[in-house]
């Protein structure tokens, strides 16, 4: 799972530096998704340590991170979409709007992954 996790953090870095790039490097809210994924990378890092009960509190740790950065940022880019259709207006900030729903999507993705891996360790007795 810490390999997983590296994985989605460098997406999610990705992510926010071609968004910053595209948004022609003014906005740096942008790079909100570089820095989740920052966070996913550097506890995936510490998640291949072999004590077990620290791989253990670092991958939930990074689970937490994912859940925040499904969140929030889903939480925003749906209420945009939905005034955005409701009024029947364009969106104010649409590649902001699609940066978040891709982190969200992405954010969604992992923490999936990262559950039904967590039920497996535990049916199979190895937590």
């Amino acid at each position: 799972m810490s390999r997983l996790t590296l994985y989605f953090g460098v997406l999610l870095m990705g992510i926010g530096i071609y968004f910053f790039i595209a948004t022609g490097s003014t906005h740096p809210t942008s790079l909100i998704a570089t820095w989740f994924g920052v966070a996913l990378i550097l506890f995936g890092i510490l998640a291949g340590s072999s004590d077990a009960a620290k791989r253990k509190l670092y991958m939930h740790v990074a689970v937490t991170i994912g859940l925040l950065g499904f969140l929030f940022p889903g939480f925003i880019s749906i209420k945009e979409l939905v005034k955005s259709h409701t009024d029947q207006i364009p969106l104010a900030h649409p590649s902001a709007t699609h940066e978040q729903l891709l982190m969200a999507i992405l954010c969604l993705i992992y923490v999936g992954l990262c559950v039904r891996s967590f039920i497996a360790a535990r049916r199979s007795g190895l937590v």
